[in-house]
């Protein structure tokens, strides 16, 4: 069984956690998320925390259990303080900006870029910045993803989206002879 899964879940204060109908739902200051059970785990929600257990003892039940406490950790951290992504933009050229719930992407395409903002998402575009704010770390995640998919950086001249922190692996580039 996972370690993860062992101990019991502390339960964040202002956080209220109901399991009913094989969905589990967290509901906390930042808002309320929803998740459905998979049918070989189980969630109890007693005195001392959320407690994740298998009720199978086959191969894909053992995998699921730290995942499940993962995602209800996720969820508590999620609707209590949020999660947050930034990603950097390098390239001459190359900007966004927000306009309404509409993000705008000049990347050295012939046509510029537009995404819809998904909802629950906050984001805010500097210079060559852009934070990604919301409650659903999966959410945030992907649509993070999804910005960086347009324009992966390059490993020659580094031109690209990348993510806060992300070491890009240079090349040499040809030499002169």
């Amino acid at each position: 069984m996972s370690r993860l899964a062992k101990r019991p879940i502390q339960i964040p204060k202002q956080t209220e956690i109901k399991v009913s109908d094989g969905c589990i739902s967290v509901k906390g200051p930042k808002g309320t998320l929803t998740k459905p059970l998979h049918r070989y785990i189980s969630v109890e929600v007693g005195a001392d925390g959320v407690q994740v257990s298998k009720l199978s003892s086959a191969k894909e039940a053992q995998a699921l259990v730290g995942t499940y406490a993962s995602h209800v950790r996720n969820m508590m951290a999620g609707v209590t303080t949020g999660f947050s992504k930034k990603l950097l933009v390098e390239g001459v050229g190359f900007k966004w900006d927000v306009a309404g719930k509409t993000l705008n992407l000049a990347l050295g395409f012939s046509h510029p870029v537009k995404m819809q903002i998904p909802d629950g998402l906050t984001v805010v575009a500097e210079k060559n910045a852009l934070t990604i704010s919301g409650f659903d770390k999966e959410v945030v995640g992907q649509f993070a993803a999804n910005i960086r998919a347009l324009k992966k950086p390059e490993p020659y001249k580094g031109k690209g989206i990348r993510y806060d922190g992300e070491v890009i692996r240079r090349k040499q580039g040809k030499k002169a002879s």
